[in-house]
């Protein structure tokens, strides 16, 4: 069971570089308000000083301790730590996982690489961070552990402290002691009254059971004389199933005068001993004591949690496997086979999408209309029928055609209509041509646009390559939108060009002779008409003419406006002139 928890610090390192935690790994999280003895339980844990000390909010930062104990007996030999190299026996060190392959060997050296990667990430104003540093202590005095010494929690800001401290320190803690599977190790001073703890009120709020919050008692030997905390030790304030755990740490004077932590553990187990009510429960209290029940918990706590761990990874293997293997096997070889595989990807792409505008498609949809066939369906349905459907005299009354005709004669009468006028009405009518086209340009594009982002399915090896993927389809997006204005321009200019002469000579156009010999023709066929209708009728020419006095008028104008659909369509390319010309 000891190596399970270097396999949780890796795990720990895993995740930290990665910048996220997919799996709640079990962890003890250490909490207390600031003063009341953390760093001093750590350090005598440990058994050096290595953390940073002073008169105000020191840890500014978490800071996830790894102990490695460099040789563990077992069976005689010795148990080997993962090192790259052996060094002295019995020697000390820590490594930062920001410094990698680099071992302090000097703790001042730690302490001080500390407070510069704190200030580093929040400055020098007193500010915190919640991300972590992390600490790997190799000793062969130490028991296996994994802790995590969050910020003091504190009340009031100090200095240039943001006015929020006390909140951020209060939602990172929380952060941390949420995961159920973390021990909460609440520090308390026993000087003080506990229904004031700041660490167990935090604790209480993610583990009101009290299931997995173990309680640190310091300052013991700084309780006024004739009071003691037994109550408290054996669960009769604050119940917890874990239980607490007093200990006495270095005075500040004894910090000052560099005294040997090994040293206060003596001073610690012969406080305990001459107690009069501590000599009792002596076994149970004290730092080593401390380290060895934080040990037997986290072991037990993750033997616990074990079988839904391998469970979580697994998937999570599985599910990274299965990514991995749709990328395909690695590629191997020189630069010049890599250009070789992304020709051949372009290539493809491009096969594929020519295959869908011609129709040769291999993922043909039964259910809707794609690529070059609904291409043809806009230019000969919708397109077509667009043009189709504008009627020569839509906002175009009587009115306004007399109104034409006698502002262009002036103040003679005229025997017949004139040019101005007639190419005034035509030219009005001729410009509703443009927006059906311009709407025929974008539903063109669209489609085409459509295309090109469903040919990246027909590629599978594109989902190996998700950037050159988004590459390929940014670059035809851009190149068919840079064809969209020339397009528009383009047809513009046709309707400008029609617009610019109008063609009187257009098979449809009715003027000149041919208007004298269709008139000829239609008072034979009235005469006809109406003989055979009245033998007896009275009516005279003027009569017969006058019924379709209102279809000669409009011939002129309808022709030409068809001609000029006519001509559009057929430049535009979906079929004749005859075919688009016929009136609905």
């Amino acid at each position: 069971m000891q190596t399970l928890i270097p396999v949780l610090n890796k795990l720990q390192d895993v995740f930290s570089t990665m910048g996220t935690s997919p799996v709640q790994l079990p962890q003890l999280v250490v909490i207390g308000s600031q003063s009341a003895g953390k760093s001093s339980v750590l350090e005598n844990i440990v058994g050096r000083d290595f953390l940073p000390r002073g008169d105000k909010i020191v840890t500014r930062r978490p800071l996830v301790l790894q102990l490695v104990n460099t040789s563990v007996s077992t069976g005689g030999g010795d148990q080997k730590y993962d090192a790259k190299s052996q060094p002295a026996s019995g020697q000390e060190w820590g490594e930062f996982l920001h410094q990698k392959g680099k071992r302090f060997f000097d703790f001042e050296e730690i302490k001080a690489e500390i407070n510069r990667e704190t200030d580093r990430l929040t400055g020098t104003n007193k500010g915190v961070s919640d991300k972590a540093i992390h600490l790997k202590i190799f000793s062969p005095h130490v028991l296996s552990l994994s802790l995590v010494d969050l910020p003091g929690i504190t009340k009031n800001p100090v200095g240039d402290q943001p006015a929020n401290i006390e909140q951020q320190i209060r939602d990172m803690s929380l952060r941390y002691i949420r995961n159920p599977n973390s021990i909460i190790v609440a520090v308390s001073p026993a000087n003080a009254d506990l229904a004031n703890s700041e660490s167990l009120k935090l604790a209480k709020e993610v583990d009101p059971q009290g299931t997995r919050t173990l309680g640190v008692l310091t300052k013991l030997d700084l309780m006024d004389r004739g009071t003691d905390a037994m109550d408290v030790i054996k669960g009769k304030v604050i119940p917890l199933r874990l239980g607490f755990v007093p200990v006495v740490n270095r005075s500040q004077a004894d910090i000052n005068q560099k005294k040997r932590i090994t040293e206060a553990h003596k001073s610690e187990e012969a406080f305990f001993e001459s107690h009069p009510r501590y000599r009792q429960i002596k076994h149970r209290c004290g730092t080593p004591y401390l380290a060895g029940r934080l040990n037997g918990l986290l072991l037990g706590h993750i033997k616990k949690v074990l079988p839904q761990l391998k469970v979580r990874i697994g998937n999570m293997i599985a599910e990274n496997q299965e990514k991995l293997d749709s990328y395909g096997l690695p590629l191997t070889g020189s630069v010049t086979n890599y250009g070789s595989i992304l020709l051949q990807l372009i290539s493809q792409f491009c096969t594929n999408y020519c295959n869908a505008l011609g129709g040769r498609s291999p993922d043909v949809s039964l259910s809707e209309l794609y690529g070059g066939a609904r291409i043809s369906y806009v230019f000969h349905q919708v397109f077509a029928k667009g043009l189709l459907q504008i009627q020569p005299f839509d906002r175009l009354s009587d009115t306004d055609i007399r109104t034409a005709i006698r502002n262009a004669t002036g103040p003679r009468p005229s025997l017949f209509v004139p040019d101005v006028a007639f190419e005034m009405l035509v030219k009005r009518q001729i410009a509703r041509l443009e927006d059906p086209s311009i709407q025929c340009v974008e539903m063109v594009h669209d489609e085409l646009t459509k295309v090109a982002t469903q040919c990246e399915h027909l590629v599978p090896q594109l989902k190996r390559f998700p950037k050159l993927r988004d590459q390929m389809l940014d670059c035809v997006h851009d190149l068919l939108q840079a064809q969209v204005a020339p397009t528009k321009k383009m047809i513009r200019d046709l309707v400008a060009m029609e617009l610019s002469y109008v063609n009187t000579n257009h098979p449809d156009f009715v003027g000149g002779s041919r208007a004298v010999h269709q008139i000829n023709r239609k008072l034979q066929r009235l005469k006809a008409e109406e003989k055979k209708r009245n033998p007896n009728s009275t009516a005279d020419l003027a009569d017969l003419l006058a019924r379709d006095k209102k279809k000669d008028q409009k011939q002129g104008i309808t022709g030409h406006v068809r001609e000029v659909a006519a001509g559009m369509a057929t430049q535009l390319g979906f079929g004749s002139a005859q075919q688009a010309a016929k009136p609905t």
